[in-house]
């Protein structure tokens, strides 16, 4: 946004003028991926764990179903 607030004040679309908003962006952007990553890891591995606990709680209701019908 500050690049193109630059632009319209300066008039033209000159490197010194879009430089610093574009750096801005760049870091903006390195800082989201820099959170988003740790996060999207720790949620696929939170995941996988439910999804095991999820497994083991089926397969034991299945046992305890064939064992009271038993």
């Amino acid at each position: 946004m500050n690049a193109f607030t630059g632009i319209g004040a300066a008039g033209s679309a000159s490197l010194a003028v879009v430089a610093p908003g574009i750096a801005e962006a760049l870091v903006t952007t390195a800082m989201g991926l820099a959170a988003a990553i740790p996060a999207v890891i720790a949620y696929n591995y939170y995941l996988s764990r439910v999804n095991r606990m999820i497994m083991t709680m089926e397969d034991f209701s299945e046992e305890l179903v064939d064992y009271i019908l038993s």
